[in-house]
């Protein structure tokens, strides 16, 4: 039969047929799969289906088109919503409600984990190849972690094969802080925390995606402060969340500032929730290439292409905690090699071994401390890998014992990749051994090893992964290792990096090299500078594991150095990495360049990669690229000094940048040496660090808001970091720059370098930062150890330890050492190591060993200890070892009170051994025994305890002292009355107590109280003192300040309403009140406490360690401790809410005070009664107001009293006074006011004079009054009692009157005669004899006026009266020796009538030659005095009022006498003395140390009410010092009381008696002083009306900034003009204080730089600091000779504008001699205010004609723009153009308004434009 022929119609319907088979087919497979060639489960899409589009916020939408190339149809087409907006960044088109899976069949197989079946929704596919059935399991593993694992139903997928990531071995036991909830439809994870109630990650945001190649799940976050995510350069820590997105895939690229993807592969972030602290951490466990979006939902979205979704959710207290969790998981952190932290030096092409070795000793030769030396690839033969150039290296083998010569570390580089080429001179033995045992990498097969190119051309890649391939690398290791001695690993190139695409074949087109969804990586080319992602490795597809080849690699390089370096540590150092990786590597930032970006981009990448947990971090210092200028080195080794790893490395062809490079002594070496040795110095600490890293997780490069978490201003700080917790690093990160914005925490805080507390806290600040200076700031609270650097750590580690300890606000501190050998592996499992807890509290530091497992072989002790922010000198140190305990010698105790730093010196302290030392006293033990000489039976005899190694060792049981009965309060105050506690026997037999007593507390007004303490059965002495009581009681409840009265023991309590601080506490043990002692304590608020005098303080703030002030006026120079001429029982006390009050102790009989650290203070008075005065500010200003208000303001001096001044005891006649005046004329000094001292006088006695020697002394006095000067001369009390009968008036009339003081009539009716400067008639002197026979056989009877006396203050006023109008004439008096000072004591004879108790008191408070009795250099005790209403009192009780007495009978005298107001000087005060006197600071020495000295003085008396005080220039005793006395007076010409004073016998120290150069110098600071004597004036009388502060300590101005409270070097003169003097021999540069507010340097008129700091200020020889206020105006005139010449000058102002243009200031002017000036109102007080370029002046009037300056040249201090025009307008509204200069290059605008004619008493407004 033959064959059947089809037509032509059946072929066609045939071939149609076949045709649609196929298609059908096609469509089959692909509606199944979802993409072509692939049969899946049906995806269950419906092109139909139309999108429901949910109504959320912007911020709120999951992008479902990150592809790119997003239209409208495009998105329908995947049933997404389409919404364009004009915000490109923000999605156009969103995910629907359509997409997603449902969770169906969730159960709980147990308490601990969860399940769910997850079926995928009918939705298009994105990208095809859904999985249409998916398992959710999450299991809760610890109280802090929860895991979930998304993965494929049905199938395996590829998961990380991490070897430290598993289950734990057992569920959680406590209590969870999250909680789990699951969202069903659409499927989604809510995750809580439970404390607060807090919704932390929701994937409900977006659906869940999961197809073979994509799979995206988003979470909503708490908040926007999310960190992490790597690796890339991210410019700031904290995330932009503004829709960026980055690209996670290793890869190797430069870090150039871009978003692209680099080296490392970290999907992990934390998230901190708000100012609580609280964290969470989120780590995606998977390899894939992938992205994350960040959007400001706050949302993040992750899309990986493979592998499955295993997410960990870690929840943590705070930042610290989320990284401990982290750390748990994926491995702690490895501790390198101590060696490891040294300063490491390293480049690519040296070129050659004798390079590298020219590269060592140079940096060796700059005495550098420095470590490592590497060699990279240019070390090999040909670039291969375990070779080396045996040519330009021929002598590597033995380099690394070159190294170890000297103590210092090799380290070589090795790349994975290997040439498949030969050797020079042979066969490559590497690759042959790899060859043969099959360790590559291979292509797609699985057996043909993948070729690729890298440094040595063609290459090979190891598969870390494969266990041959692993053992072939520890060996080749090995062997090189054997060949090249090195001590640790560096490699790189492990991303894997290949310098072809893919392969020499290239790669194939599948879906694993060209995945239908690519992320946003680096060329958007999967195998881009890498391997095919279809090779072949043993852990799967290079798709999958390619971000794990360098952390597979860092394995096997692990498993190599653990066999070639045995028990010692060694190191791997690695580029790629991959969470894990830390727990044995550390890595560095890459191939950075040279410039600034990269210098400030480093830091957020170490703060990220302690969060990934590789601590043991850094960059390429001066950056690996190109070229680094000088400045960019040098600020790079500086914060490169506080990498972890530090190390310096650039690139070939570059310049070198090595420190030697730039030279031996450049300022880059220099500070580049500085740094590192502090370094080194840290190292303990930083390696404790490491240590508390492995152990706990703790990060070691720490961002700030690690630690201050609840200041949101931390959050996103990343220009500062921060070591461990106390550690502060602020590098300079910009060129040209010397100030940078910083931020300093809430914290106390310390300059590391200069050790001296900074006030700031919590605000920011400009800190000042020269070429040669890093911030470098020590938290309070820590306790860091440290050890004496060295060149390396071999020859550091040798030194002796020390601690460095920085107080906090609790004068508290912690800290913790690890020591082990440095270099053995497992030293923290093994127990073989000393670790070490440190605390300080209660005034004790304990160094605890919680582990003593190691033996130092150097014997290591720790030798010193620095203490910061000691408040005062210890008054000991205790060390104990726990057996004994043994005082430290003063010789090892160095006090800075300046600084507060407290050394301790020579300790040797055995490492490894615990010690306690101690430098406080226990609690709160008030002294029972302040006299010398302590014993235990005397000590119990006063029912008192005794504990002989404490301070004090005597002191009294807590219930000592009186119980309370009968409180009654009401709104005018509260009474009490006492009975004494009769279980305690009495203090002292012959001081009886006085067992009942009765308080009465008054409230005065609201800011003042007093309470007074007094036996109510008996009268006793009460300061006949007046003072200037508010008379009406506050508003019941109105009060600043509430008491409280404690009944037993009894106590009183005053608190201050607003902070509730208790500023004063007496309920205190001790309480006595006996006939003869009275003692009350109080604790203070906070140590800083100011006043007490008169005694010669060291520091302006007390020192509160157990130091002890008598008090009782003497004629004693000052000197440490001893009491000199007033007595001044007022203090000014802070609080630590930077609020003051003052307190006055109201009485006159001797006394102590004494501090001790509680902080406490004891008062002792010998007699007399408690009565108590407080004033509550609340500003130190204020309290001084208060209290002036309270006894009187001061004074208000002529103004010529202003004026310089001289004076000597040893004027021979009245020619050497004219020769004086001659000469200083001469010289054009200006001088206002001569002296003369007792030498004018006949025989010493007053109101005489020397007829011999001074008979021209009127005349020279006439001619120079008619000159414009004045004449001041002096007066004793002591009156001469051996002239003949009608030869000494003022001796006859005191009789006759009865003035002076008696021995009281039951004992005798004679005078109490004493002897002082009056000498015998016609002797002679013989002064080759001692003193005391001089006084007994020349010095006649004296007798003393009681200027308490009704008439004595009108026989003293005619005395005065009749000098003036008969003998001479004078302007002022100075009143002398009226303590009262005697030559002998108590009286003639030495016999005092009477009780001797009154002159030897059963207790002596501490008083100079207190052995000697009160009566010592003064009148017996016992000596009777009347007040003017008729009581008799004892010496005793008012001895020290009699120069207040003396006082005011003087000034009225004068007053009545010249009929101008003059001045009065005394030298002996009591509060109330200010309102009639000034007062000089007594019989100084020529001394440097009296320079200081006399500020602190002058700002006591300043709170003490007398303003116009000062001390004798250049000092009255012993010769001066020519450069001493010059810097004096550039300081005494800031003195109110400007006087150079010296006594007999020394050399002239006049301004004119040094020679031309000096006297210049001198005129030039006097015409200062002179050119600002109105703005003085106003001072003055501020001061005299407001009670404000003349001269003014900076604490005063600036109380919110606690810098000032110690500063006592420096000080204002009122608010405007901060003065800085030189104080100590030679110096050229002063540290000063700039208070954070705008300064003009006074003799530039510029701004000065450093608000805030402590800054160097160039002081030569010619040269005072003087800085004008911001915001102030000062008056001043051109100076003259003399202030007559100079008042008649126009009146100029000075006008320093704030920030803000802004300005004000004032002027009080009057004749300046007046008596009642201000009572008349023949004055003005005229406000000044400048405001935004323009300066106006209130009309005044009151002034006489002749008094009306003119106004005259106005300066304007930081005018920032230039002027063209400017104008006055005056009175009547005309307005009139003015001349004018502007200097823009200091912008400074000078106006010249004197040729207007114009007075300063109108008003006028300027306008400048």
């Amino acid at each position: 039969m033959g064959k059947r022929r089809f037509s032509g119609l059946e072929v066609t319907l045939m071939v149609l047929f076949a045709l649609a088979l196929v298609v059908a087919v096609a469509l089959i497979v692909v509606l199944a799969t979802g993409e072509p060639g692939t049969i899946r489960e049906d995806s269950g899409s419906d092109p139909d289906i139309v999108p429901e589009c949910p109504d959320i916020p912007l911020t709120d939408r999951v992008d479902c088109f990150p592809d790119g190339g997003a239209s409208q149809q495009k998105c329908l087409e995947r049933a997404c919503c389409w919404s364009p907006l004009d915000e490109t960044n923000v999605p156009w088109c969103f995910f629907s409600k359509n997409h997603g899976y449902t969770a169906d069949r969730v159960s709980n197989p147990d308490s601990t984990h969860i399940e769910a079946k997850l079926t995928r929704m009918n939705a298009p596919s994105l990208f095809g190849a859904d999985i249409k059935d998916l398992t959710f399991h999450g299991e809760m593993q610890t109280e802090n972690r929860f895991r979930f694992k998304i993965t494929d139903a049905k199938q395996a997928r590829f998961e990380v094969p991490h070897e430290n990531v598993k289950a734990p071995a057992n569920p959680p036991t406590g209590p969870l802080k999250y909680k789990v909830e699951i969202v069903q439809k659409p499927f989604g994870v809510k995750i809580w925390r439970t404390t607060p109630e807090k919704l932390l990650f929701d994937t409900t945001i977006g659906p869940l995606v999961f197809a073979d190649q994509y799979l995206q799940l988003s979470a909503k976050l708490p908040s926007h402060n999310i960190y992490g995510l790597g690796e890339h350069v991210h410019q700031t820590f904290r995330h932009d969340t503004n829709w960026r997105t980055w690209p996670i895939f290793t890869r190797d690229s430069f870090p150039n500032g871009g978003t692209h993807n680099l080296y490392g592969h970290y999907p992990y972030f934390t998230c901190l929730e708000d100012e609580s602290g609280q964290s969470i951490g989120v780590f995606l466990m998977n390899s894939n290439a992938m992205e994350v979006t960040i959007q400001p939902a706050p949302a993040v979205t992750f899309r990986t292409i493979g592998g499955v979704l295993d997410f960990y959710v870690l929840v943590g207290d705070t930042p610290e905690a989320v990284v401990d969790e982290f750390t748990k998981l994926i491995g702690r952190p490895f501790i390198p090699p101590y060696w490891s932290l040294g300063f490491q030096i390293s480049r690519w092409d040296y070129g050659s071994l004798d390079a590298v070795k020219e590269v060592v000793e140079r940096n060796r030769n700059a005495s550098l401390p420095y470590d490592v030396q590497y060699t990279d690839i240019d070390y090999m033969e040909e670039k291969k890998i375990f070779t080396y150039d045996l040519v330009k290296f021929a002598d590597l083998p033995n380099f690394a014992d070159y190294m170890h010569d000297k103590g210092q570390k090799y380290i070589v580089i090795l790349d994975p990749a290997v040439s498949t080429g030969r050797r020079l001179n042979g066969p490559y033995d590497t690759v042959d051994r790899g060859h043969a045992a099959k360790v590559w990498v291979t292509e797609s097969d699985g057996e043909t090893p993948l070729v690729g190119e890298v440094w040595p051309g063609e290459t090979v890649f190891p598969d870390f992964t494969n266990e041959a391939c692993i053992k072939w690398w520890v060996d080749e290791i090995s062997r090189f290792h054997k060949e090249v001695k090195h001590d640790a690993l560096w490699i790189d190139m492990n991303e894997i990096s290949n310098f072809i695409k893919g392969s020499n074949k290239g790669c194939a087109d599948n879906k694993l090299n060209y995945p239908p969804f690519t992320p946003r990586i680096l060329d958007d080319l999967m195998y881009s500078k890498t391997l095919c992602m279809d090779a072949k490795q043993k852990w799967g597809n290079h798709y999958d594991v390619h971000s794990l080849y360098g952390y597979s690699m860092v394995l096997a390089t692990e498993r190599a150095s653990k066999e070639v370096f045995g028990t010692n540590r060694s190191m791997v150092f690695t580029r790629s990495s991959f969470p894990g990786v830390g727990k044995y590597s550390g890595h560095w930032l890459g191939d950075n360049g040279a410039n600034w970006n990269d210098i400030k981009w480093a830091i957020p990448g170490m703060l990220e990669f302690n969060l990934f947990g590789i601590p043991y971090i850094g960059a390429d210092i001066c950056g690996f690229f190109d070229n680094s200028t000088e400045e960019l080195c040098r600020r790079w080794m500086q914060v490169g000094a506080f990498y972890p790893f530090s190390r310096n490395h650039n690139a070939q062809g570059y310049e070198d940048q090595d420190p030697a490079s730039y030279g031996l002594d450049s300022l880059l070496v220099n500070t580049s040496r500085h740094y590192l040795n502090i370094r080194y110095k840290l190292l303990p600490y930083l390696y404790t660090l490491f240590y508390k890293a492995h152990v706990n997780g703790e990060t070691v490069v720490r961002p700030l808001m690690h630690e201050f978490y609840s200041d949101s201003q931390t959050w996103d700080i990343h220009k500062q970091f921060m070591w461990g917790a106390h550690l502060l690093i602020t590098p300079v990160l910009d060129p040209g720059v010397h100030y940078v914005e910083a931020y300093i925490p809430d914290a106390i805080w310390y300059d590391f370098e200069n050790e001296i507390k900074i006030t700031e806290r919590k605000e920011g600040v400009k800190m000042y930062l020269p070429d040669d200076k890093l911030g470098l700031h020590l938290r309070g609270g820590a306790i860091l150890p440290v050890q004496r650097p060295d060149v390396t750590t071999t020859y550091s580690r040798r030194h002796p330890m020390g601690l460095i300890i920085a107080l906090d606000d609790n004068k508290s501190a912690s800290g913790e050492l690890f020591w082990d050998d440095g270099d053995s592996r497992d030293t923290v499992s093994s127990g073989n190591h000393i670790h070490y807890q440190f605390s300080v509290t209660d005034g004790s530091l304990t160094m605890h060993v919680t582990k003593n497992g190691y033996s130092d072989p150097n014997n290591l002790k720790f030798e010193n200890i620095t203490i910061l922010g000691f408040s005062s000198a210890p008054p000991f140190v205790l060390v104990s070892d726990g057996t004994t305990s043994n005082p430290l010698p003063q010789s090892q105790i160095q006090y800075d009170s300046v600084k507060q730093v407290l050394n301790l010196r020579n300790l040797e302290l055995e490492l490894g051994k615990s010690y306690t030392i101690s430098w406080e006293a226990k609690a709160e033990r008030i002294d029972c025994y302040p006299e010398e000489g302590a014993t235990k039976a005397e000590c119990e005899g006063r029912g008192c305890i005794w504990e002989p190694l404490a301070v004090p060792m005597c002191y009294y049981s807590e219930n000592h002292g009186y119980k309370a009965s009968n409180v009654v309060e009401n709104m005018y105050g509260i009474t009490a009355d006492l009975e004494i506690n009769t279980a305690f026997p009495s203090q002292r037999s012959q001081s009886p107590d006085i067992n009942k007593l009765r308080v009465e507390i008054t409230f005065h007004d609201e800011i003042c109280l007093r309470w007074k303490i007094y036996d109510p059965e008996k009268a006793r002495y009460e300061v006949p003192v007046p003072l200037n009581l508010p008379n009406p009681p506050p508003l019941w409840g109105e009060q600043t300040y509430k008491v409280e009265i404690n009944e037993e023991p009894f106590g009183i309590r005053v608190i201050r309403k607003d902070t509730s601080e208790v500023i004063f506490d007496s309920v205190l043990p001790g309480f006595i009140f006996s006939d003869q002692f009275i003692q009350i304590s109080t604790r203070l608020p906070t140590e800083y406490v100011y006043g007490f005098g008169e005694t010669e303080h060291p520091s302006y703030k007390h020192d509160l360690n157990f130091h002890t002030y008598g008090l009782f006026a003497k004629d004693q120079p000052p000197g440490y401790k001893l009491n000199s001429y007033g007595i001044h029982p007022f203090y000014m006390g802070m609080e630590k809410s930077k609020k003051a009050h003052g307190i006055l102790l109201l009485n006159s009989n001797a006394m102590d005070v004494s501090f001790q650290p509680i902080p406490a203070l004891t008062y002792r008075t010998t007699g007399g009664i408690l009565d108590f005065y407080m004033v509550l500010g609340p500003t130190p200003e204020e309290v001084v107001q208060q209290y002036t208000e309270l006894i009187g303001r001061p004074v208000l001096p002529a103004y010529w009293s202003l004026g310089f001044q001289l004076c000597r005891y040893g004027y021979a006649n009245d020619s050497e006074i004219a020769d004086l005046y001659r000469d200083m004329r001469a010289a054009e000094i200006p001088y206002d006011v001569q002296y003369a001292d007792i030498d004018y006088m006949e025989r010493q006695m007053d109101f005489t004079l020397d007829k011999t020697n001074f008979l021209g002394l009127p005349a020279l006095v006439d001619r120079m009054r008619g000159e414009g000067m004045r004449f001041i001369f002096i007066l004793d009390p002591a009156i001469a009692a051996n002239e003949t009968t009608g030869s000494y008036a003022a001796f006859d009339s005191g009789i006759e009157k009865d003035v002076f003081i008696k021995w009281p009539p039951a004992l005798s009716n004679d005078i109490v005669w004493g002897k002082v400067w009056p000498d015998y008639p016609n002797i002679t002197v013989d002064n080759s004899l001692d003193w005391d026979t001089q006084v007994e056989l020349f010095r006649s009877f004296v007798a003393f006026p009681d200027f308490f006396k009704n008439g004595t203050a009108e026989w003293w006023a005619d005395q005065i009266k009749d000098y003036y109008d008969n003998v001479m004439k004078f302007d002022g008096l100075w009143i002398d020796m009226n303590e009262p000072a005697s030559f002998v004591h108590g009286t003639v004879g030495g016999k005092c009538l009477g009780d001797p108790l009154l002159e030897n008191p059963p207790y002596m408070p501490p008083l100079e030659s207190k052995e000697k009795g009160l009566n010592h250099k003064t009148l017996c005790m016992n000596s009777e005095q009347i007040l003017a209403d008729g009581t008799r009192v004892r010496h005793y009780d008012v001895h020290n009022l009699y120069g207040l007495s003396h006082t005011k009978p003087t000034y009225d005298a004068l007053h009545s006498t010249t009929g101008k107001r003059g001045v009065i000087i005394t030298r002996s005060t009591y509060p109330t003395s200010g309102r009639w006197a000034g007062h000089w600071l007594g019989d100084n020495y020529s001394a440097w140390d009296q320079l200081l000295k006399s500020i602190i003085g002058m700002m006591e008396f300043s709170i003490f009410g007398v303003s116009y005080t000062g001390a004798d220039i250049c000092g009255f005793f012993n010769p001066a010092q020519k450069e001493m006395c010059l810097r004096w007076m550039q300081l005494g010409a800031f003195y109110p009381f400007s006087r150079n004073h010296n006594t007999i016998n020394m050399p002239r120290q006049d301004p004119v008696a040094w020679g031309p150069e000096f006297a210049n110098m001198s005129r030039d600071v006097l015409n200062i002083r002179y050119t600002l004597l109105p703005y003085l004036y106003t001072l003055m009388y501020e001061a005299h009306t407001k009670g404000t502060t003349v001269v003014r300590p900076m604490l005063h101005e600036f109380v919110n900034d606690e810098k000032t409270w110690d500063i006592d070097r420096q000080f204002l003169w009122g608010s405007a003009l901060l003065i800085t003097p030189a104080l100590e021999e030679g110096v050229t540069v002063v540290k000063g204080y700039l208070p954070k507010t705008r300064w003009y340097d006074y003799h530039t008129n510029e701004v000065v730089e450093g608000q805030g700091q402590f800054v160097d200020m160039d002081t030569p020889l010619d040269k005072i600091n003087l800085h004008v206020r911001g915001r102030y105006i000062i008056p001043y005139q051109n100076p003259e000779r003399n202030t007559q010449l100079s008042r008649k000058n126009p009146m100029n102002l000075l006008v320093a504008l704030d920030g803000s243009g802004y300005a004000t200031g004032n002027l009080f002017w009057d004749d300046g001699e007046g008596i009642d000036t201000l009572k008349n109102r023949k004055y003005i007080y005229k406000q000044f205010s400048a405001s935004r370029g323009s300066l106006s002046g209130v009309r005044e009037t009151g002034l006489e004609e002749a008094d009306r300056p003119l106004l005259g040249e106005v300066k304007v201090l930081g005018v920032s723009s230039s002027v063209t025009e400017v104008t006055i307008t005056v009175t009547g509204g005309s307005t009139t153009p003015l001349t004018f200069d502007y200097y823009p290059e200091t912008q400074v605008l000078i106006i010249h308004v004197t040729p207007q004619k114009f007075k300063i008493d109108e008003y006028f407004n300027i306008v400048w434009k």
